[in-house]
């Protein structure tokens, strides 16, 4: 089931921040890390577990990684040095993707939840609640790699965690809003509480096999981490009820 469009037929206000948000990933994405191929600037500016529990920039080796089919070898760079402190990239990596595949997939459920949370928390409580939910996504992350003893060296990217936190928000604040989605080749339109609660059932099945992603890939921490966070904090954001 993917979604393509919701209601939009009580927002008031242009979600300027949604846009800024989608262009930067996009920039960034496309300019510094050269669509996916630039991976010493990819590797120097993820999130690397150990480097946020130590506090410490740390490099490693490249690796040659010999291709099955073909023989062909390739060098896949180790961890760069990093210019910045480490702990700033838990928000520079919630900018950067993995690929083409990753960052379509984030910035279609952020141009389609985004801009009703934004409409509803204003663009400063919604670019502030985004930025924290997707920093608490990131340490749910890092966390769980570090409690089921996963390799604290593998670096983590993208800004699935802060989407989950818009995801959790849209869901409590806008549970019978109307998302059109393609299910089996057919457009249809199903409540946000099942699209969306859909979607978090998937992160909970997904993490079965390995919840830091270190079978497929995918950080499902950071995604529950950050859904729930997104439950938990956006009452606290929401300029309706505070």
């Amino acid at each position: 089931m993917i979604p393509i469009g919701d209601d939009n037929y009580g927002r008031t206000t242009t979600p300027y921040v949604n846009y800024i948000l989608i262009a930067l990933n996009l920039l960034v994405f496309i300019i510094f890390q050269g669509a996916g191929n630039n991976l010493e600037f990819t590797y120097a500016f993820s999130t690397v577990p150990q480097e946020i529990i130590s506090g410490e920039d740390l490099v490693t080796e490249n690796q040659v990684y010999i291709e099955s089919t073909t023989g062909q070898q390739f060098i896949i760079p180790g961890l760069q040095p990093t210019p910045i402190s480490v702990y700033i990239t838990l928000l520079t990596a919630m900018f950067m993707h993995g690929g083409w595949a990753h960052i379509g997939g984030n910035m279609l459920y952020l141009w389609i939840f985004g801009d009703n949370l934004e409409d509803r928390l204003g663009h400063g409580r919604f670019l502030a609640f985004y930025l924290f939910t997707g920093l608490l996504a990131s340490l749910s992350h890092v966390a769980a790699s570090v409690l089921l003893g996963d390799n604290l060296l593998i670096p983590s990217l993208g800004a699935s965690g802060a989407i989950a936190g818009v995801l959790g928000g849209y869901l409590l604040l806008f549970p019978r809003n109307r998302v059109r989605v393609i299910m089996v080749r057919v457009v249809t339109q199903v409540r946000a509480i099942f699209a969306v609660g859909l979607w978090f059932v998937l992160q909970l099945v997904g993490g079965l096999g390995s919840v830091t992603g270190s079978s497929d890939g995918v950080a499902y921490a950071a995604h529950i981490g950050g859904f729930i966070a997104g439950l938990a904090l956006i009452k606290l954001f929401d300029i309706k009820t505070g």
